[in-house]
């Protein structure tokens, strides 16, 4: 075939059907195995070789920090290629590359040719080996970071760790972010089971370093580093920080994030200490890091972590009085942190209108735990076959005492908080990336 931009959507359309992705259909997507994905990378000669890598695993927080180290890196000279998942509006959103040139530092996504070129390439293989959504994407980003020459390239884990299709790389360094229970059907159903399965990226001589521990996961990863004899793990709570940052100073907003900036803080400490890109102990260097780390949203073209969308009134895409913050929190330990932001806001504003809207399988009673009281809800539903429709949802939280409105589409809430809300009020956004990523389509 040849390129053009009704080429490369319908060939995009044939990816996600074809071989759809875990966000979009759930079980069905899921791959567990190494085998397909290192055979396609000695088909592809080892993409992911020539150049190194950090490896970033974790239940939350992973794709801030692997946003920030990315940010922090290009600001000091480094062509830094970027694999993160799941994209909010554009596939493309999920490869990328950060640098720095005159005009400061920036992100360019992959092109559409060179997604279409490589789908083109490898279609015999995926006819033979009938690879997942996410083994392809994954190959396709190392192959593509070795063509752009990137120095060194930032890779997201998708789901767990051990058996992910990114664990086939050699990292200079792997990072835990956190452990939380979901997943449990894959990952397993206590917070130690799935500390293994995600332990399962550390590797034997490489440093490794985990951003927040309970006692229950310290104690399996002090064993995996022992049993896969690595040189060194470190716990981010140890270190004094490197960074002399505040998370008021960082573009990535939400309360949650002064533990990410804790833990790329330690990266960075580690990086200097271990010598591992010849990093300054001090001086321009410390600046230009705090400066990525500062503007990760701005540099990497990250959104939906506790975003601003309209500050006042009639600055959006659409109309309407109130403020609107959104944030791709999805499950309990991420709705903790977004409890406690809302309980500590709630007395600047003179209503709450919280927008909550989830994927079908996720575990909603102990989301309900999580969720803030003192706030009107309106529950929604985004399109795609893996939401919970947003009767189903209301219903299941009326046993928790959660009561609110009901809407079948994310732009009919948005209409209903902004015909509610006035210029004193504040309308909130969660629940799941495919609402925020509605959202960010509308506003």
């Amino acid at each position: 075939m040849i390129f053009s931009d009704i080429a490369y959507e319908e060939m995009l359309e044939w990816l996600f059907t074809r071989f759809p992705s875990y966000q979009r259909v759930g079980d069905r997507a899921f791959k567990p195995g190494l085998d397909t994905m290192r055979e396609f990378m000695s088909r592809l000669e080892f993409p992911q070789s020539p150049y190194k890598v950090i490896h970033i695993a974790g239940t939350n927080g992973k794709g801030s920090v692997s946003h920030m180290t990315a940010s922090a890196l290009a600001c000091c000279g480094m062509k830094v290629g970027l694999y993160t998942s799941p994209h909010l509006v554009d596939f493309r959103e999920r490869l990328k590359i950060i640098s720095k040139s005159n005009r400061g530092c920036s992100y360019e996504m992959i092109s559409k040719e060179e997604v279409f070129s490589f789908m083109e390439r490898y279609r015999e293989f995926f006819d033979n080996f009938n690879p997942s959504f996410f083994e392809i994407t994954t190959a396709m980003a190392f192959d593509w970071f070795r063509s752009c020459g990137v120095d060194i390239a930032v890779i997201e884990c998708g789901l767990g760790g051990r058996l992910d299709s990114t664990n086939v790389v050699n990292p200079l360094l792997s990072v835990i972010t956190n452990i939380g229970l979901e997943h449990c059907e894959y990952l397993g159903h206590t917070l130690q089971e799935i500390a293994r399965e995600k332990a399962g990226i550390i590797k034997p001589v490489t440093p490794v370093l985990i951003g927040e521990s309970i006692p229950e996961t310290r104690s399996v990863f002090e064993q995996v580093a022992i049993d896969v004899g690595t040189s060194e793990l470190f716990f981010a709570e140890e270190f004094p920080p490197f960074l002399p940052l505040s998370p008021d100073e960082i573009d990535l907003k939400g309360d949650y994030q002064h533990l990410n900036l804790r833990t790329v803080s330690a990266i960075f400490e580690i990086i200097r200490k271990k010598g591992l890109l010849n990093m300054p102990d001090s001086g321009p260097n410390i600046e230009k890091l705090s400066e990525g780390v500062s503007n990760a949203a701005a540099y990497t073209g990250l959104h939906g972590r506790w975003e601003s969308l309209r500050k006042a009134a009639n600055d959006g895409g659409i109309s309407g009085k109130a403020p609107i913050i959104c944030d791709t929190a999805h499950n309990a330990h991420a709705m903790r942190w977004i409890r406690e932001q809302i309980d500590k806001i709630s007395c600047d504003y003179d209503n709450i209108f919280f927008i909550l809207g989830v994927v079908a399988d996720k575990d909603v009673d102990s989301i309900a735990s999580y969720l803030p009281r003192d706030v009107h809800f309106i529950f929604t539903n985004s399109t795609g076959e893996r939401a919970l429709p947003a009767a189903k949802l209301a219903d299941r939280l009326s046993d928790h005492g959660i009561n609110g409105r009901i809407t079948t589409s994310v732009k009919e809430a948005l209409e209903m908080a902004d015909s509610l809300a006035g210029e004193e009020d504040l309308i909130f956004i969660c629940g799941s990336n495919f609402v925020v990523a509605e959202v960010l389509e509308i506003v």
